[in-house]
């Protein structure tokens, strides 16, 4: 089998919807990013002048250049991190007063709209690898 085959790791990063989903993760992770810092510093802090929750923020700036170059291991573990983003911004969302509710119910969207861009971008590879392994056995 070819390296640029469409069945290879090589052939799936390469397609269109692959570089697609792979963007659409770091501009909803970056958009995340920016939101937990603006949240937390400016928007609707818990304390009045910000408050330490801003360094909520550091692992997904942690994730951001390894999303960005498409690393796997990185989507994934960040998608697992992303997790607690999502739990965060429902309690959020229905618990805080108004502007804090609504940044919450973003908060979920974009956690959402990562996790899902992380999955589409990453479920080919787990297939091909998959397939690999029940070919070379």
């Amino acid at each position: 089998m070819p390296a640029s085959s469409p069945d290879t790791p090589a052939g799936i990063a390469g397609r269109p919807s692959g570089m697609l989903v792979a963007r659409g993760a770091f501009i909803m992770l970056a958009a995340l990013t920016l939101l937990c810092i603006a949240w937390e510093w400016r928007l609707a802090p818990l304390r009045p002048g910000g408050s330490a929750l801003v360094l909520k923020a550091l692992p997904l700036a942690a994730a951001l250049p390894g999303v960005l170059r498409r690393r796997l291991y990185t989507l994934q573990w960040a998608s697992m991190l992303v997790l607690l983003y999502f739990a965060e911004g429902i309690v959020r969302g229905m618990t805080d007063p108004a502007p804090g509710n609504l940044l919450g119910w973003i908060e979920v969207a974009l956690a959402l709209g990562f996790f899902g861009c992380a999955l589409a971008y990453v479920a080919p590879f787990k297939r091909a690898a998959r397939r690999a392994r029940r070919e070379s056995a």
